[in-house]
């Protein structure tokens, strides 16, 4: 019984290794699927709040005065506008009372590309998926449109807490399957064997 356990195993090792790799390429293209999706709803305002900063509408009229959003705890869309140089103008999104400073070099690239997106993170355990847009008009600039990932990244735990369990079962299944096997194909052989003789 050892040795076809041992058969087994060898026979095993190299379906483990697939199951795990088919596991692991599933979390991967679901992980960024779900993470590109998390993009989409400020990819939309960030254009609509460009067309309307580039037909002139005011940005306090975008981001009214005493309209905050802590970024700390809130899931609500937030919405930053700066200047030409990067100074910013108004914004919505507090952390801790403070307004939080971007990475200056985003303006860089948004100015040469026209858009931006990354995850921000200001503070420990504070991540959000944000978008950048540069506006023209009389007055050109750049928004700012981010939202809170942590309902995303909680998916995302669980669907790697899933493709673990079901890595797992894979390789419990198909080591039992090839444990018969093997036993099947012995005694078989074994029987031919004996009959031959």
């Amino acid at each position: 019984m050892k040795k076809n356990l041992f058969e087994s195993f060898l026979i095993w090792i190299p379906f483990a290794a697939v199951i795990a790799f088919a596991c692991l390429l599933g979390y991967g293209l679901t992980q960024q699927s779900m993470r590109m999706a998390a993009n989409d709803p400020q990819i939309q305002a960030a254009d609509d709040i460009a067309s309307s900063l580039t037909a002139g509408a005011p940005v306090n009229e975008i981001v009214p005065p005493g309209q905050t959003s802590e970024i700390s705890v809130s899931l609500d869309t937030f919405v930053m506008i700066f200047d030409s140089t990067g100074k910013m103008l108004v914004s919505s999104a507090v952390l801790d009372g403070q307004t939080p400073t971007v990475p200056a070099g985003i303006f860089a690239y948004t100015k040469v590309n026209g858009e931006d997106s990354f995850t921000w993170q200001p503070a420990p355990g504070v991540r959000s998926a944000v978008v950048v847009k540069s506006y023209g008009g009389t007055t050109p600039g750049y928004v700012l449109v981010g939202r809170s990932i942590s309902e995303v990244e909680t998916r995302e735990g669980k669907i790697m807490h899933d493709a673990a369990i079901a890595c797992i079962l894979g390789w419990i299944v198909m080591f039992f399957l090839i444990w018969i096997v093997v036993g099947i194909y012995k005694k078989k052989f074994a029987h031919h064997v004996s009959i031959n003789l």
